[in-house]
Protein backbone atom coordinates (compact mmCIF):
# COMPACT_ATOMS: atom_id res chain seq x y z
CA UNK A 1 0.00 0.00 0.00
CA UNK A 2 2.38 2.40 1.40
CA UNK A 3 4.93 1.38 -2.28
CA UNK A 4 1.37 1.98 -4.31
CA UNK A 5 1.08 5.68 -2.85
CA UNK A 6 4.28 7.13 -3.23
CA UNK A 7 4.55 5.05 -6.95
CA UNK A 8 0.98 6.43 -7.80
CA UNK A 9 1.19 10.19 -6.59
CA UNK A 10 2.22 13.48 -8.71
CA UNK A 11 1.62 15.80 -6.15
CA UNK A 12 2.14 16.44 -2.04
CA UNK A 13 1.27 18.48 0.09
CA UNK A 14 4.86 19.49 1.55
CA UNK A 15 5.01 21.01 5.36
CA UNK A 16 7.93 23.17 6.20
CA UNK A 17 8.86 25.64 8.88
CA UNK A 18 8.58 29.10 7.83
CA UNK A 19 12.24 30.74 8.91
CA UNK A 20 10.88 33.94 10.04
CA UNK A 21 7.79 32.96 12.02
CA UNK A 22 8.97 29.32 12.52
CA UNK A 23 5.19 28.41 12.25
CA UNK A 24 4.37 25.87 10.19
CA UNK A 25 3.80 26.05 5.89
CA UNK A 26 2.41 24.07 3.50
CA UNK A 27 2.30 24.15 -0.19
CA UNK A 28 1.42 21.66 -2.88
CA UNK A 29 4.37 20.18 -4.89
CA UNK A 30 4.65 17.68 -7.85
CA UNK A 31 7.13 15.09 -7.69
CA UNK A 32 8.02 11.60 -8.60
CA UNK A 33 9.61 8.72 -7.14
CA UNK A 34 13.64 7.67 -8.03
CA UNK A 35 14.47 4.01 -8.74
CA UNK A 36 16.52 4.54 -5.39
CA UNK A 37 13.11 5.69 -3.58
CA UNK A 38 13.87 8.86 -3.17
CA UNK A 39 11.10 11.90 -3.50
CA UNK A 40 12.18 14.24 -6.09
CA UNK A 41 10.77 17.97 -7.08
CA UNK A 42 11.39 21.21 -8.91
CA UNK A 43 11.08 24.28 -7.10
CA UNK A 44 11.30 27.37 -7.71
CA UNK A 45 14.42 29.58 -5.74
CA UNK A 46 11.63 32.25 -5.31
CA UNK A 47 9.19 30.23 -3.10
CA UNK A 48 8.84 30.28 0.64
CA UNK A 49 8.72 26.52 0.97
CA UNK A 50 12.53 26.46 -1.07
CA UNK A 51 13.66 29.39 1.48
CA UNK A 52 12.32 27.27 4.45
CA UNK A 53 14.03 24.31 3.42
CA UNK A 54 17.50 25.74 2.58
CA UNK A 55 17.21 26.90 6.17
CA UNK A 56 16.20 24.08 7.60
CA UNK A 57 15.76 21.12 5.22
CA UNK A 58 13.72 19.23 7.84
CA UNK A 59 9.99 18.36 6.01
CA UNK A 60 7.24 16.27 6.07
CA UNK A 61 5.01 15.20 2.43
CA UNK A 62 1.72 13.94 2.71
CA UNK A 63 0.63 11.88 -0.02
CA UNK A 64 -2.51 10.23 -0.98
CA UNK A 65 -5.58 11.80 -2.25
CA UNK A 66 -9.16 11.11 -1.49
CA UNK A 67 -10.90 9.59 -4.60
CA UNK A 68 -14.30 8.94 -5.34
CA UNK A 69 -17.34 9.08 -3.31
CA UNK A 70 -16.92 7.97 0.96
CA UNK A 71 -15.56 9.89 3.57
CA UNK A 72 -12.04 11.01 2.53
CA UNK A 73 -11.27 10.09 6.21
CA UNK A 74 -10.98 6.67 4.89
CA UNK A 75 -8.70 6.99 1.93
CA UNK A 76 -5.43 5.62 2.18
CA UNK A 77 -2.28 8.17 2.93
CA UNK A 78 1.26 8.67 4.57
CA UNK A 79 3.04 11.41 5.90
CA UNK A 80 6.64 10.92 4.82
CA UNK A 81 9.13 12.84 7.26
CA UNK A 82 12.16 13.36 5.17
CA UNK A 83 15.06 15.53 4.72
CA UNK A 84 15.82 18.05 1.70
CA UNK A 85 18.73 17.98 -0.29
CA UNK A 86 19.51 20.85 -2.93
CA UNK A 87 20.57 19.10 -6.45
CA UNK A 88 23.39 21.44 -7.91
CA UNK A 89 22.12 22.95 -11.09
CA UNK A 90 25.24 21.97 -12.67
CA UNK A 91 25.57 18.29 -11.95
CA UNK A 92 25.11 15.10 -13.98
CA UNK A 93 22.19 14.13 -11.21
CA UNK A 94 20.26 17.27 -12.16
CA UNK A 95 20.44 16.36 -15.75
CA UNK A 96 19.42 12.80 -15.32
CA UNK A 97 16.61 14.36 -12.70
CA UNK A 98 15.65 16.57 -15.80
CA UNK A 99 15.13 13.72 -18.00
CA UNK A 100 13.09 11.52 -15.30
CA UNK A 101 10.90 14.55 -14.43
CA UNK A 102 10.01 15.49 -17.83
CA UNK A 103 8.69 12.18 -18.61
CA UNK A 104 6.24 12.40 -15.24
CA UNK A 105 5.59 15.85 -15.62
CA UNK A 106 5.71 16.93 -19.33
CA UNK A 107 4.98 20.38 -18.47
CA UNK A 108 7.61 21.44 -16.57
CA UNK A 109 9.98 22.12 -19.29
CA UNK A 110 9.22 25.76 -19.28
CA UNK A 111 10.07 25.56 -15.31
CA UNK A 112 13.26 23.99 -16.51
CA UNK A 113 14.36 26.98 -18.78
CA UNK A 114 13.66 29.31 -15.79
CA UNK A 115 16.68 29.97 -13.75
CA UNK A 116 15.23 29.79 -10.52
CA UNK A 117 13.97 26.31 -10.88
CA UNK A 118 16.07 23.56 -9.64
CA UNK A 119 15.94 19.78 -8.03
CA UNK A 120 15.14 18.83 -4.75
CA UNK A 121 15.42 15.09 -3.23
CA UNK A 122 13.16 14.39 -0.28
CA UNK A 123 15.31 11.54 1.52
CA UNK A 124 13.00 9.81 3.65
CA UNK A 125 13.79 9.33 7.40
CA UNK A 126 10.20 7.76 8.58
CA UNK A 127 6.74 7.64 7.48
CA UNK A 128 3.22 6.90 9.17
CA UNK A 129 0.86 5.07 6.81
CA UNK A 130 -2.90 5.65 7.17
CA UNK A 131 -4.54 2.72 5.37
CA UNK A 132 -8.08 3.60 6.93
CA UNK A 133 -9.65 2.66 10.00
CA UNK A 134 -7.92 0.41 12.31
CA UNK A 135 -5.11 0.02 9.51
CA UNK A 136 -2.20 2.30 10.90
CA UNK A 137 1.42 1.92 10.56
CA UNK A 138 4.94 3.23 11.08
CA UNK A 139 7.47 2.48 8.22
CA UNK A 140 10.83 2.86 7.19
CA UNK A 141 12.71 4.12 4.04
CA UNK A 142 13.29 0.80 3.43
CA UNK A 143 9.18 0.09 3.99
CA UNK A 144 9.39 2.47 0.83
CA UNK A 145 11.49 1.21 -1.06
CA UNK A 146 14.29 3.37 -0.04
CA UNK A 147 18.01 2.35 -0.88
CA UNK A 148 20.37 2.54 1.69
CA UNK A 149 22.90 5.10 1.02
Amino acid sequence: MAMSLVGDARFAALAVSDPETQMPFVSRIAFYRTEAGDLVSLVSGLALHTHALRANPACALLVGEPLGKGDPLMHHRMTIQASAVFIPKDSAAHTAMAVQYLHGHPKARLYLSLGDFGFVVFRPYRAFLNGGFGRAFELTPQDLGRRPD
